[in-house]
């Protein structure tokens, strides 16, 4: 009896079944074969020299198959690829043998029709009550999208691998137009310049120069733009240009820093991207009665020049006060003068070489430093423009990864005259 309205006991009717529980009566109602035919990978059961026992019906699909052509016809090995077939032999199998189980290998299947199917593979052995191997079960998972993924994850990778190599190459190019191509030739001195790129992918912000002027003498000018990159490049360009015109306008080296200051000061100052340089400027006069060159060195901001004496000595110019390029309206340019005599060396250089750590694997290790740098120049006096800058460069590349910023050196040397010079023409 059914129950009704103020009955306490009794029988309860029941009513339709939910979606819910209509989902979940059919899952208990799913059988173990329907689910290893029809699962979402395949399944295969191969006897332990791998001919095929068993295989379901998914992987048939896959492989466009009939049961009867694989199995107690077939081994594992013949549903792959020639190359998949010599690692299942040289590899798959052997490790199985060994460890009683393998997964995750990556193989190729060929269907019935040639094509090829990348899968994922995992295999393992199943042993009886005694120890002793009985077959082999191997589950198959289809790896086309993965392949798919990893084809245009590659793809994509070699396309930046190229665009990074594109503007390696811009980089590189664009370097090259901020830097004389080759120094000109002074008579009575030996000059020699290197550029050490701290990174091949952005531009650098150090330059210099040497060039002649009028009357006899020549100037030269060594610098360094604050950041990297194209910005950085633009500033580069300008100071470098900005340098020649207004040496040739009045060659007094206070006066060249001078204008450099205003064209930057006026070019970059309130903008949200302020920029400015150090820079040392020199201008070099010969002395023929004494054999050298005066040399006047301006700067601004910039560190000091180091001079290595034809005596063994070596000292840095200091020129203190000297305030940094392009930031005041009207920057402090700190001058010195010296004699350059013959066996004496000057060499500029950008603070990307003191700056420099000398532990490139310990990022908290210190840096070169003037002081080191002042003992190396004391050990490499008396020295040449040309062992100066090779003796820098060997220094340079002992720091490896140590130097994080771009380093320019220029060096100048008086040599010191041959004995016929010494002579005369008519001794």
């Amino acid at each position: 009896m059914c129950r009704t309205d103020g009955d306490e006991g009794g029988p309860q009717e029941e009513g339709p079944p939910t979606d819910e529980q209509a989902q979940f009566s059919a899952l208990l109602e799913d059988s173990a074969e329907d689910l290893y035919e029809h699962a979402p990978c395949g399944y295969l059961s191969t006897q332990l020299d791998g001919r095929i026992a068993r295989v379901n019906a998914t992987l048939l699909d896959w492989l466009g198959h009939e049961r009867e052509d694989l199995v107690g016809r077939k081994h594992f090995s013949d549903l792959l690829t020639v190359g998949g077939r010599l690692y299942h032999e040289t590899h798959f199998a052997p490790l199985l043998r060994m460890q009683g189980e393998i997964s995750g290998i990556a193989l190729e299947l060929k269907a019935s029709d040639g094509t090829r199917l990348p899968v994922l593979v995992t295999s393992t052995v199943k042993t009886g009550s005694d120890g002793q191997p009985l077959l082999i079960r191997t589950t198959i998972f289809d790896a086309r999208d993965r392949r798919a993924y990893e084809t245009e994850l590659l793809r994509a990778r070699q396309e930046a691998d190229r665009e990074r190599d594109r503007l390696r190459t811009l980089a590189t190019t664009l370097q090259r137009t901020l830097l004389p191509p080759t120094l000109v030739s002074v008579p009575g001195l030996d000059v020699s310049a290197y550029y050490h790129l701290a990174s091949l992918d952005e531009v650098g912000g150090d330059f210099y120069d040497l060039f002649p002027l009028a009357s006899g003498t020549w100037g030269l000018f060594l610098g360094d733009v604050c950041g990297k990159g194209a910005a950085a490049a633009a500033v580069t360009s300008l100071a470098r240009y900005t340098l020649r015109a207004a040496a040739v306008y009045d060659p007094d080296p206070t006066a060249v820093l001078g204008n450099l200051n205003t064209v930057l000061n006026h070019e970059y100052n309130g903008t949200e991207d302020p920029r400015f340089c150090t820079v040392v400027f020199g201008l070099l006069t010969p002395e023929p009665d004494r054999g050298g060159f005066h040399v006047t060195l301006s700067s601004g901001g910039h560190p000091p020049a180091l001079l290595m004496r034809a005596d063994g000595t070596a000292d840095f110019l200091h020129t203190p006060g000297g305030q940094l390029i392009g930031v005041l309206p009207d920057a402090h340019i700190a001058t010195t003068s010296l004699y350059l005599a013959p066996g004496d060396t000057l060499l500029l250089h950008t603070d990307g070489l003191t700056e420099a750590r000398t532990d490139a694997t310990d990022t908290s290790s210190e840096r070169y430093g003037d002081d080191a740098l002042l003992d190396f120049g004391r050990a490499l006096a008396p020295t040449t423009a040309s062992d100066t800058i090779r003796a820098v460069r060997e220094l340079l590349g002992s720091f490896g990864t140590g130097v994080d910023d771009d380093t320019a050196v220029l060096a100048i040397h008086v040599p010191r005259p041959t004995r016929a010079e010494q002579q005369g023409p008519g001794d």
